[in-house]
This record gives C-alpha cells, structure tokens and sequence, in this order.
C-alpha cells in the first residue's frame, strides 16, 4: 500500500485553490439555495459552517496548548458580516496564521493523532475541497477534486477519520477491503475488525498473513473520497464482493 505524505505546503497549496472556488460558486448562488450533498442545508448554511470551522481552527493553533480550548463554541458571524464576509474573513486570517506555522507546535485535536499544528492545515484541506464539492452541485457545476488530494483525503479517511470512531453507522464489520485509485496510482487495504480498523502494509506483509480483500472498489481518488464522505453512492463506483462491509467506512 502507497499513501501520499503530505506536507503543509502541500495542504495550503490546495487551500488556495478550494477556497477561491467554494467562495466563487456560493457567490453565484442564492443564499437558500438547497445543498443537495448535505440534506436540510441551505448555501447560506453550507458557507457559515465553513466560516465557522475556520474560527475555530484559528483558535486551535494559536492557542499553543494540546487540550482544547474552553469557550471556542462562543462563535458565529458578526452582525455586520455576510455569510460569505464570514467565510472570508476566516479563510484569510487562516491563511496568514498557516503560512507562518510551525508544525511541530502544541494544539489540540480530536484524533488519535498527536497534538500537533501540523494535523489542521491537512484537515482543513480537505473540509475545504469537499465543500466546495458541495457548494458547486448545488449549481449544478461540480468539478471532481484533484486526484492527489483527493488520495490523500482518502488516506485520511482510514487513518483520522475511522480511527477516532467517525463513523456515521453503528455495527460489526469484518474482514479486508480493498479501495484502488488508479488515477492517482493508489491502493488502501484496511482490515475491519468488529468496531475496529486496521491499515494494512502490503509492502511489509508477509506471504502468509491473512489479506485477502473481501470487498473491492475501484475508482477515481475524488469519487472514493466522496463515497467515503457520504457525498455518493458507492454503487457509482465499480464494487466488487461483499458490499456491506462498505457500511463500516462512511464517515459522512
């Protein structure tokens, strides 16, 4: 298995792509405007959610500390600000902080992953990239997210997202599964274990062990990313073996 490795450089490099483009297509849009990816939201929904996970990120890596900060649910937009005001005040300021920080630095998260700066530039990257997803279907232009970010969105999937038991279903999976991107030129194997989940090394994995894959699926980085978030179907995507097991990596 190959997975991306990727660098703060790498995760603001596509920050300043996404967020241009979720901005551009929310100002197209009409502030009721239904986001059809995020059932009973609205446009105007959608942008002060974004605006609001920046506020709280900003928070999160100036507060030089690994326990999350007290009062960061006070928040919410101004009065003298729009939605999308909103989300661009918070995209900017982020932008400055992410460019001057240390990765290495103190500050909180809730993964499994530890308490460093350098988990939110990654995190934010991809919060971004899938809502601008959101924000360009809702008018009825969406453009699929680029194949290496996307990889890595799937990377973070199955090494943050499940881990820290993310998950949108409750159950008992088990077995190996399979997910493939050629266009990106990777491939994820994961064991499910009951609640569990496992990444696999098939560099490192020996002849004997037990991988065999009993769920195989097959696709573009961006539309496993989307399935893997709950954004489409994986019946759009080329499955193979035992679909249910698919249950267990919704996170979204």
């Amino acid at each position: 298995m190959s997975r991306l490795h990727g660098t703060k450089d790498f995760w603001i490099g596509a920050l300043r792509a996404e967020g241009p483009a979720f901005a551009a297509a929310v100002a197209e849009a009409p502030p009721e405007t239904p986001v059809l990816s995020c059932p009973g939201w609205t446009i105007t929904d959608l942008t002060l959610h974004l605006g609001e996970v920046y506020r709280r990120v900003q928070i999160y890596v100036t507060a030089n500390s690994t326990t999350r900060p007290e009062g960061v649910e006070a928040g919410g937009p101004p009065p003298e600000l729009t939605p999308l005001q909103f989300f661009q005040q918070g995209y900017d300021r982020l932008m400055t902080t992410f460019d001057g920080l240390d990765p290495e630095a103190p500050a909180w998260n809730w993964a499994p992953q530890p308490k460093k700066a350098g988990f939110w530039p990654r995190r934010v990257a991809h919060e971004t990239s899938v809502h601008r997803w959101d924000a360009q279907l809702a008018i009825a232009a969406g453009e699929p997210i680029e194949a290496k970010l996307a990889a890595d969105g799937v990377s973070e999937v199955l090494d943050t997202w499940l881990p820290a038991g993310r998950r949108t279903a409750t159950g008992q999976w088990h077995g190996v599964v399979h997910l493939s991107a050629p266009d990106a030129g990777q491939d994820w194997y994961l064991r499910l274990r009951g609640g569990g989940v496992a990444l696999l090394d098939t560099d490192t994995i020996l002849d004997h062990d037990e991988h065999h894959a009993r769920a195989e699926v097959t696709g573009t980085a961006s539309d496993l990313l989307l399935a893997l978030m709950g954004r489409v179907s994986f019946d759009t995507l080329r499955v193979a073996g035992d679909r249910p097991l698919l249950d267990g990596l919704r996170t979204g």
